[in-house]
């Protein structure tokens, strides 16, 4: 058997890697040259991590992990703060930790694991075919590559995408925009060892720990789509945005080197159930877009790998029907990841104000046990928990 695989993100890699394992022969294909990673960082929960360790990734993943040991939020113009507990009882209930990584540093890793040298980068696939032999690729170089199945990891704006659906889908505006870096820790900001939020006015500010003494940050602020702003007028840009703020966040925007700042407009794909077309399979971000607000992302798209892995191991009744097996197992838990990440937005970024308002009076009493519960709920769902 022989799959190609189409993107070398995070889906991809984690895909042919588990392939590979299988002893199943792979080919990545990836469109551009050089893999830059949209986003400074990754909070990988422990959905993630177990896929990462059923991949042979468990100690080097260890190695780029930050020590995230308690969470706690803040008020966003006093600083004090509203709730702070242990993540000790999710680790329990989940039986590993939350890794937050740098994700050029993630990619690097996965990229070193597959073998970075089998990797064709610049292959931008311009469509795909398919008969009873199997699959080609078709490449805008005029280059193609033929496969008993290809698996679509070609992100959010994905081409394969409209070849199984039949259609194009429209990406959604989740309406504010992110900014997100690494800084070096600084405990007069926040805890070393803890992921801090800042809540107020619909926005937040974030810190998590990554490995190498960093602090993984991100600003969210409702906003329309479109302005005209860019890396030259981030700190203004941020100033403005959250002036009156408390003074970790002053001192944080005082830190953040806008070279190395993203800004990105956040955006999500309505669920839709048809993941499989033949020998065709979406996975990762070209299968179920979503918001980043409740961490999953990334970790979703490890899970497609490993339950895609898995079963074109262990089924012998041909590869459409394991392919349709892949999507009988994974639509309904795509689709719920991608509408809860949608619910927490809103919340969080005051798309009812009323509701975000009784959010942070909420919070003010929260032991962490009814969040810890969510989280739980959330990382339980995942093919080895």
């Amino acid at each position: 058997m022989k799959a190609i695989v189409i993107g070398a993100g995070i889906g991809g890699m984690c895909t042919a890697i588990g392939l590979k394992r299988f002893g199943i022969e792979t080919e990545v294909f990836e469109a551009v040259k050089e893999i830059k990673p949209v986003g400074a960082a990754i909070s990988i929960w422990p959905n993630g991590v177990k896929c990462l360790n059923f991949l042979g990734m468990k100690e080097p993943l260890r190695r780029l992990g930050g020590p995230m040991q308690s969470m706690a939020y803040k008020d966003f113009q006093a600083g004090n703060t509203l709730t702070q507990f242990s993540l000790e009882p999710l680790v329990a209930d989940s039986g590993e930790r939350p890794y937050p990584v740098a994700r050029a540093e993630l990619q690097a890793m996965l990229l070193d694991t597959y073998g970075r040298e089998k990797v064709q980068f610049g292959k931008r696939v311009a469509r795909v075919e398919q008969d009873d032999s199997g699959v080609t690729a078709y490449f805008e170089d005029g280059s193609e590559a033929h496969g008993d199945l290809l698996i679509a990891c070609d992100g959010t704006h994905s081409v394969v995408r409209k070849y199984v659906l039949g259609r194009s889908v429209e990406r959604r505006y989740a309406g504010y925009v992110n900014w997100n870096g690494l800084v070096e820790i600084d405990e007069s900001i926040a805890p070393s060892r803890q992921w801090t939020t800042f809540v107020g006015e619909g926005k937040r500010v974030s810190l998590m720990p990554v490995a190498n003494h960093r602090f993984y940050f991100f600003f969210d602020v409702p906003l329309p789509a479109g302005l005209a702003e860019d890396r030259s007028t981030i700190r203004d840009d941020l100033t403005r945005y959250f002036q009156g703020w408390a003074a970790p966040v002053q001192k944080l925007i005082g830190q953040i080197n806008p070279e190395t700042t993203n800004r990105v407009e956040i955006h999500d794909i309505d669920p839709f159930p048809e993941l499989v077309k033949g020998r065709v399979a979406l996975l990762g971000d070209a299968a179920h877009s979503t918001t980043p607000d409740i961490g999953q992302g990334g970790c979703a798209a490890m899970e497609d790998a490993v339950v895609l892995a898995t079963i074109l191991q262990t089924n012998s009744l041909g590869i459409e029907d394991a392919l349709l097996r892949y999507q009988a197992k994974r639509a309904d838990r795509v689709r719920d990841l991608v509408l809860k990440a949608r619910k927490r937005c809103d919340i969080t970024h005051g798309k009812e104000k009323n509701i975000t308002q009784q959010w942070y009076e909420d919070l003010k009493s929260e032991t962490g046990e009814r969040i810890i519960h969510g989280m739980c709920d959330t990382i339980q769902g995942g093919p080895l928990a």
